[in-house]
């Protein structure tokens, strides 16, 4: 048996849809357990160049299936979309996608409500893609779920108790128009329609892989530090992306899982607002951005860009029980003349024993660093470990000492081709 959690270790976009890819070959399911349409997970194969928001990235692997877990929101516009860039590259979706009937649906008034709180003076910065408004209703007992749509007089009857306390707020709140609940029925039937294929009870085909001895890699969006309970809270996504989301987004007991794998950048980044300790906002910011292609797969944002942050892996591979990892965009660091690591934190002069998740005290640590000698080499073309120039070797050796994790595979580039393995 072999059930591997792979998250992401920072603050998401650590180049989790490449490692999936990568590692896909190597197991026979692909699960998604947490998130929605508001990640984006890039994969270049050759020339192509894949951007997969909901669809697991293993499905890019001839003969891997793919689980769409009832942890996940989805958003149908975004999901028909994926299938048909799927299909139009030749790619066999039937027989190889599964999506849980239990998943929630992002609704129209989700996405409305979402980019409408986005225009407020105390945004957090989401991508406006319904994400928090969906879950919302799925803790609160309103959320239409992908059963829902088997029961048209059932559906219509949730939607239009949805929308008359949505299309108030939308209207007292907002002074924005109503929407039209007919249209949203018919809208949500014909999804119904066009996915039906694809419809399976979760649990019981994870459960029945498990025991015919099927190897599962769980695939996780975002990052650790955007965990709604262990995240820098409010600044988070709405799931939970650490290992334990995995178990509740799929319905595969903790017990079945064997190892957890995380996805670290040779450096940290952070998309929106929140508190970001190592952020560089000069010249070397920009450097990162510019040599990193530092912008989000979702919404084209540039991403926040600092140094390398190692108490924050320190407890991000704490909460999760990452035992190995990958080290992504090593390659980036290259044109770096010297390289800094953040390996402690200090507060009114003293060093913090924990990572703090709350604001307060996180905007006011001072970082301290360790700075290290860059390497001043492309090293993109490198396809072995003993071929990285020393100083690349002596980087790798610090994080990983600081950490405290394995590293068992090295990306330089954003291609299959440009990684090593250890």
């Amino acid at each position: 048996m072999s059930v591997t959690v792979l998250v992401g270790s920072q603050w998401g976009d650590e180049g989790k849809g490449k490692i999936v890819d990568i590692l896909s070959d190597r197991f026979d399911v692909v699960a998604r357990y947490q998130g929605g349409a508001n990640a984006g997970h890039t994969i270049q194969i050759k020339e192509n160049q894949f951007i997969l928001h909901l669809i697991p990235s293993g499905i890019l692997r001839d003969g891997v299936s793919c689980v769409i877990g009832n942890g996940v929101v989805i958003d149908p516009k975004a999901l028909l979309d994926e299938i048909e860039l799927l299909k139009n590259f030749g790619i066999k979706i039937e027989n190889r996608l599964f999506i849980s009937h239990n998943a929630h649906l992002i609704m129209p008034y989700h996405k409305l409500l979402d980019s409408l709180g986005e225009k407020r003076s105390d945004k957090i910065g989401t991508t406006g893609r319904g994400i928090g408004p969906c879950y919302i209703d799925k803790y609160a007992r309103k959320g239409i779920k992908i059963v829902d749509l088997l029961n048209k007089s059932e559906l219509e009857k949730k939607i239009r108790k949805n929308l008359e306390e949505k299309n108030n707020l939308l209207k007292k709140v907002y002074e924005h128009e109503e929407l039209d609940v007919d249209a949203i029925v018919a809208e949500y039937l014909a999804f119904d329609e066009a996915i039906d294929p694809y419809i399976t009870d979760v649990p019981s085909y994870l459960d029945n892989a498990i025991a015919n001895g099927k190897k599962i890699l769980m695939e996780g969006a975002q990052g650790a530090l955007l965990d709604v309970d262990f995240g820098t809270y409010p600044y988070v996504t709405s799931s939970n992306p650490t290992s334990g989301g995995a178990a509740t987004g799929t319905g595969i007991p903790p017990t079945k899982i064997t190892a957890v794998f995380g996805i670290v950048k040779a450096y940290t980044t952070r998309v929106g607002n929140g508190p970001f300790p190592t952020e560089l906002t000069g010249e070397d910011g920009e450097k990162l951005r510019a040599e990193g292609g530092e912008f989000g797969a979702t919404t084209g944002r540039p991403r926040r860009c600092g140094w390398f942050d190692a108490e924050l892996i320190r407890y991000s591979r704490m909460i999760n029980g990452i035992q190995r990892a990958a080290i992504t965009k090593l390659d980036v660091l290259g044109n770096m003349d010297e390289i800094k690591v953040c390996v402690a934190y200090e507060l009114n002069g003293k060093r913090l024993k924990s990572f703090p998740t709350d604001i307060a005290r996180l905007n006011q640590i001072t970082p301290i660093y360790e700075t290290l000698p860059g390497w001043k080499k492309d090293i993109s073309n490198v396809r072995s470990y003993d071929e990285l120039p020393s100083e690349a070797k002596n980087y790798l050796d610090f994080i990983t000492e600081q950490s405290g994790f394995e590293i068992c595979i090295i990306s330089v580039g954003p291609k299959r081709s440009q990684t090593i393995e250890l």
